[in-house]
């Protein structure tokens, strides 16, 4: 069993969507607090919209979005070690969303979704681990690297 993860910064909605499409993925699970973007089409209604359009289905999980004050805290220091710890202490709390997101993942394939580009200093990248930790999924991040590679091999 695999779990994705996708951030879209650097994609239009038509990249994000065909990143996702080209993976198989059935439902887009959004892992920010706050599902609101500046950058056109990845807002939670006009998201929702895109990808049932696509056939995607769209699962907000708010409670594995990192808290407004650990995210103001690595904005004002950059201290992503500090954060990883905050962000980890906030999610050891959140064993019930956890457990539904795990339980959403063992029947669909899904990919939890923040902005950064790179997972590796990303939240998704921790909520996704933790999974990893309960189910025994293996972990896979998409990007626009990741499309450009799949369809190179293809062709």
């Amino acid at each position: 069993m695999q779990i994705f993860t996708i951030g879209y910064e650097g994609m239009s909605v038509e990249q994000f969507k065909q990143v996702m499409l080209n993976a198989g993925i059935d439902t887009l699970v959004d892992v920010r607090e706050l599902p609101l973007s500046r950058k056109p089409g990845f807002s939670k209604t006009k998201l929702r919209s895109e990808l049932a359009d696509a056939g995607i289905g769209y699962v907000h999980m708010p409670k594995l979005g990192c808290p407004k004050p650990v995210r103001h805290q690595l904005k004002e220091d950059g201290d992503w070690g500090k954060y990883k710890v905050q962000f980890l202490e906030h999610l050891a709390g959140q064993d019930q969303e956890l457990a539904k997101l795990a339980e959403t993942a063992s029947t669909q394939s899904c990919a939890l979704m923040c902005f950064e580009a790179d997972a590796t200093f990303c939240h998704r990248s921790l909520v996704a681990r933790s999974v990893q930790q309960r189910a025994g999924f293996s972990v896979v991040h998409l990007s626009k690297k990741w499309l450009k590679k799949v369809v190179a091999e293809v062709a």
